[in-house]
């Protein structure tokens, strides 16, 4: 049986809970679920997207909410934070004090700027990285950050299906 065909037959209950892992937005999570059965891994790949792109500003924020700030280790042993500790660990690796500290002061400018976490696609990047395309959205105003907010917020939860399916 291939990962498609055993995502097809979990149940219900184990699914929503591996796809709220990916992405905190129940809405995204039902859009999966109902498209069931899937014929390949492209097509699961593109309903997630597609129902990414269709969330509400409060759907993504509740995606959001299960985010931890960059820079700061995941807590507990859900998969979710397990998979948020491995996308941060090489940027964590990577970073001095200085930048640490920096990061820092970038996360909390943010989050009075725009009311929520600072969310990036951490995988690859260092905290230098991470720093600068902070800073450079500290300049973006509401609609424009939004945007990125869900593109971002849409590679993470991609990588975390793509996981998902790698492991069935």
């Amino acid at each position: 049986m291939d990962a498609v065909e055993v995502f097809n037959s979990l149940p219900d209950a184990r699914l929503e809970a591996d796809l709220r892992a990916c992405l905190a937005a129940p809405a995204w999570g039902a859009k999966i679920m109902a498209q069931r059965p899937y014929e390949r891994r492209e097509d699961v790949l593109a309903v997630a997207s597609a129902a990414t792109r269709a969330l509400s500003w409060p759907e993504v924020l509740a995606g959001l909410a299960a985010h931890p700030r960059i820079g700061e280790r995941a807590g507990g042993d859900s998969k979710e934070s397990a998979w948020s500790r491995r996308e941060q660990s090489a940027a964590s690796a990577s970073a001095d004090e200085r930048t640490r500290a920096a990061l820092i002061e970038a996360n909390r400018a943010y989050e009075e700027k725009f009311g929520h976490v600072f969310l990036i696609f951490a995988s690859g990047r260092t905290q230098e990285e991470i720093l600068a395309a902070a800073r450079e959205r500290l300049t973006h105003d509401e609609a424009a950050e939004r945007a990125v907010v869900v593109d971002e917020l849409h590679a993470i939860a991609l990588l975390r299906l793509e996981r998902v399916l790698d492991a069935l």
